[in-house]
């Protein structure tokens, strides 16, 4: 008779509590801190990368049917650029900022020193498991944290995978992996962190804000919302068109948290757009696109089911001008565009997170501000096509979001340079590049005296002449300093 497999150990709050205080020894021990110990941490991911490529790709695939040019060049190959980016300039982030001071202090020098914050927890979304898990602990590490990593278990693939790799390349007496569903994350939310960085959406966030509030934990917290595309009619059309697809369906068919959610257009110029959208949308995926193997399909019949919720409803159904057919055996919905969408419609009320793609008609362009700041919210990312100065200054003027890109769709992603992050309902702090290490660090602040210059301003006994210079050096004002040293 064959041995029955082992249970696998339940992860309780009890083994949270273990888990952390074994990461806050090698953390008190100074074993993250170092310099090498990064490099060797970011190096080895690297490696893990390389020589699992193939496996990564086929766990995507396994989860999302995501085609191979996207997880190789959305997920693989932007995590090597962010590692390669760490390695390059870590260095220059580590060093210590210089700091001007006042007459105030003076004679005096000071500095801004970035200290990591102490044991981490990253708990990560399914659209871009790879990508989103792996991503802010580049940061983490840079910054000289330890971490744990949650994958979501709606990737169950990748999750596995990243479990196997991470304990494989990385320092496990510093980096560790939790697998599992909701009692694994409540069981993690119930210890006491140094922050939390969460990804995925915000009735969740609100959990986890809730349970870092009891220990007075920050939060970075990359969420979504309905992402606007305003389109003129002074645009190259079809260079438009294909961006807009790339940014939509290029992107895991929609379910990408900076995926365009609406269109805003002309009444005058929809029809053309939707002719365009017909256009490019068969040369891409074909006649019958459900066969297409360029789109990911929808994670789960859940989330299936959802988006058919809002692409059936009565006052909807009506307004499809193209696609809309689904393959429920195989969880893929085709690239849809609905027509002349009623705001009050079940679509236009929460972030769509799939194929689908409205268009809300106005008489003059310069409307879509007030239909953007009507559905109410911050999104993570808007979007502006034209080639009018007026328009997108006005564009950047008025429109809070995220970030905002202008004659083109989500490829501020990609720009290290540019924080990454949300506003209001769409989240709160940043990452990506340095923006990254500043997410993980305490920018502590250092004030270096000598014991020459001591002035008995400060101390008692309190006179009128003191107060009157003290005030005068801390308007900062030559000529107040002068007149009250004048006694004036």
């Amino acid at each position: 008779m064959g041995s029955q497999p082992e249970d696998k150990a339940v992860f309780d709050t009890e083994s949270g509590k273990e888990m952390v205080k074994e990461l806050r020894a090698s953390f008190v021990a100074g074993k993250t801190k170092s310099y090498e110990w990064k490099v060797s941490q970011l190096k080895a991911m690297l490696k893990m990368m390389e020589e699992n490529e193939a496996q990564i790709i086929f766990a995507l695939r396994d989860d999302l049917s995501k085609p191979e040019l996207e997880s190789s060049i959305y997920e693989i190959g932007m995590l090597k650029n962010s590692c390669r980016l760490a390695l390059k300039e870590m260095k220059h982030w580590m060093k210590p900022e210089k700091a001007k001071t006042s007459l105030t202090t003076f004679p005096s020098t000071a500095e801004i020193v970035s200290e990591p914050l102490g044991v981490v927890l990253v708990i990560s979304a399914w659209n871009y498991p790879f990508l989103l898990s792996l991503d802010p602990v580049v940061g983490a590490i840079a910054a000289g944290n330890a971490i744990v990593l949650k994958p979501s278990e709606l990737a169950p693939a990748t999750s596995s995978l990243l479990a196997k790799l991470i304990a494989d390349y990385l320092d496990g007496s510093c980096i560790k992996v939790v697998e599992g569903a909701v009692p694994e994350t409540t069981a993690l939310l119930e210890q006491k962190w140094d922050k939390i960085f969460y990804t995925g959406n915000g009735r969740v966030a609100r959990i986890v804000m809730a349970a870092a509030a009891k220990h007075l934990t920050p939060v970075v917290l990359e969420l979504g919302g309905k992402s606007p595309v305003i389109v003129d009619s002074d645009i190259d059309l079809k260079v438009a068109t294909r961006r807009i697809i790339a940014g939509k369906w290029g992107c895991n068919n929609g379910q990408a948290c900076i995926s365009p959610d609406y269109i805003i257009t002309t009444k005058d110029y929809a029809v053309k757009l939707v002719d365009s959208f017909k256009c490019e949308l068969e040369k891409f995926y074909g006649k019958n696109p459900l066969e297409s193997k360029d789109l990911s399909r929808i994670v789960n019949s859940n989330h299936f089911d959802r988006l058919l919720k809002l692409l059936d409803e009565d006052k909807i159904s009506s307004k499809i001008v193209h696609g809309g057919e689904r393959d429920e055996t195989n969880l893929k919905i085709a690239p849809t565009i609905l027509l002349d969408v009623p705001k009050n419609s079940l679509i236009m009320k929460e972030e769509i997170f799939g194929p689908l793609l409205p268009i809300i008609m106005v008489d003059k362009l310069e409307g879509s501000f007030d239909v953007i700041k009507s559905l109410g919210g911050k999104p993570l990312a808007a979007y502006l096509f034209t080639n009018k100065t007026k328009l997108k200054a006005k564009f950047v003027a008025e429109v809070s979001a995220g970030g905002l890109v202008v004659n083109d769709t989500t490829v501020h992603l990609a720009e290290h340079n540019l924080p990454f992050g949300g506003v209001g309902d769409s989240g709160m702090g940043s990452y990506h590049g340095k923006f990254s290490f500043d997410a993980f660090s305490h920018k502590k602040a250092v004030l270096y005296r000598s014991f020459g210059g001591d002035s008995s301003l400060r101390y008692p006994p309190y006179t009128r002449g003191k107060l009157r210079l003290l005030q005068a050096l801390l308007s900062g004002s030559v000529l107040r300093i002068i007149r009250a040293l004048l006694g004036c």
